[in-house]
């Protein structure tokens, strides 16, 4: 049995209402309303104000929820929604004083993930955010209700229909999650194996619609939905691509972010955020043309840090430059390192920068080791060159070889281990690159 919310086909009339709150940050207007078209409403009428706080009853005041009645109305409109979040007797009480449907942003928002997964995982993801949404509403169908009577054959402790329902719900949500694990384990099964292959992890983030569908299809011949609306993307899609200079690497396609994004969703998000927190460089991109381009790195840094991906190494990736009349640029920080990158994914200008920085900003970990390899070591050598890792090749008198090999060191001894072997037991010699700088480094087995 699906609990879903049943939604609209689309084209529904809706009257939106904005508030600026005291001691709190104004939202975006047309963020808003851009929302409202993407759950398929059709905006009306806009109500807009300014309160120190909500009202603890119907969070409007009594002339604003006259503004709003009459609003709904004059345009025939049967649903309010507001660009805040309603406690459930807000709800209640609006429902009952407008005699419409009534929608917070949360509500909004759920609805729009609703339509726009596609697979398995994300349909689950998007069920257990709105039944933990639903669990707090439920009163608002069954006031009605009494306690289930008792008769012959029926006589005993009962439950409310309320407390029915809400024990189904609450089953449900522990079903999701079991399979929503089981899920979880099957990612990570994934993520060890791209460990175990010594593929280094690229994930893009950023605000909703900057772009980073179009640039994952750039960047990695993919064919993900592009589309320039909210949350186009719900389900993350992984491919392979080799970076020149460097080796394979594994790009994420996420999904965006966005300001007061709630917190059931980031919650019931977690199996495909772990995507993002365990890559080794996140690609933050940018909707560089947007007039609130500050306020949406904040709320990306923001939700970066809630779901423990604040430490992971970023390079910001400014795209849609081709709005702007930019040109293709790499900046770097004070000590060297690429800090962003200027392009557009809609031109491909820029995007051989934006490689280069990739290789440069994952190749600081890695390190350029010589190993010396006997005649028994065919297999590690054809891993080695299956990961394009090998530099440079020569030959050794006992029929052995001298690999110049690039990797991570980490992800180098894990794969010498798989072969029941150490990088002291076949090290000639070590060449640690940072930013450029190679220092050789002899080890106590000399180079022939």
């Amino acid at each position: 049995m699906s609990l879903f919310f049943e939604r609209p086909q689309g084209g529904e009339k809706a009257v939106l209402v904005h508030l600026e709150l005291g001691g709190e940050e104004p939202g975006d207007v047309a963020e808003f309303v851009e929302l409202v078209r993407s759950a398929g409403g059709d905006p009306v009428a806009l109500i807009s104000g300014r309160r120190e706080r909500p009202d603890p009853r119907h969070f409007v005041g009594a002339g604003k929820l006259e503004e709003l009645r009459a609003a709904l109305a004059a345009t025939e409109a049967e649903l309010a929604i507001f660009d805040h979040e309603l406690s459930p007797s807000q709800e209640r009480n609006l429902e009952r004083a407008l005699g419409c449907r009534v929608l917070d942003r949360t509500g909004l928002i759920l609805d729009i993930f609703a339509q726009r997964a596609r697979t398995y995982e994300g349909k689950l993801q998007v069920e257990r955010a709105q039944l933990e949404h639903l669990s707090t509403r439920l009163v608002r169908g069954w006031t009605h209700l009494e306690r289930q009577k008792g008769g012959i054959g029926l006589r005993g402790p009962g439950e409310t229909q309320l407390e029915s329902d809400r024990r189904l719900v609450r089953e449900r949500i522990r079903a999701i999650d079991r399979r929503l694990e089981r899920v979880r384990r099957s990612r990570e099964q994934g993520r060890r194996g791209r460990r175990r292959a010594a593929l280094p992890a690229v994930s893009l983030v950023g605000y909703t619609n900057a772009g980073k569908s179009t640039l994952f299809n750039r960047l990695t011949a993919a064919s993900v939905l592009a589309r320039d609306q909210l949350f186009a993307t719900l389900d993350p899609t992984l491919r392979r691509l080799v970076l020149p200079g460097f080796g394979p690497v594994v790009f994420a396609d996420t999904v965006g972010f966005l300001s007061r994004l709630p917190h059931q969703l980031v919650a019931a998000f977690r199996a495909t955020l772990e995507e993002v927190v365990a890559a080794d460089l996140l690609l933050h991109v940018v909707d560089a043309s947007s007039p609130r381009r500050r306020e949406q790195m904040e709320a990306v840094t923001q939700v970066l840090a809630e779901i423990g991906a604040g430490d992971n190494p970023v390079l910001v990736v400014y795209n849609k430059i081709d709005l702007l009349g930019e040109a293709p640029r790499l900046e770097r920080n004070p000590q060297g390192r690429p800090a962003a990158v200027w392009v557009s994914a809609q031109s491909g200008a820029g995007l051989d920068l934006l490689l280069s920085a990739v290789a440069e900003c994952l190749a600081r970990e890695a390190a350029v080791e010589l190993l010396r390899l006997p005649p028994s070591c065919g297999r590690l050598r054809a891993r080695l060159y299956a990961l394009s890792a090998v530099s440079r090749e020569s030959p050794c008198e006992d029929g052995g070889v001298l690999l110049e090999v690039r990797l991570p060191r980490s992800d180098l001894e894990r794969l010498l281990a798989s072969e029941g072997l150490s990088l002291p037991a076949v090290a000639a010699r070590t060449a640690h690159v940072t930013m450029g700088a190679t220092h050789l480094r002899e080890s106590p087995h000399g180079l022939e």
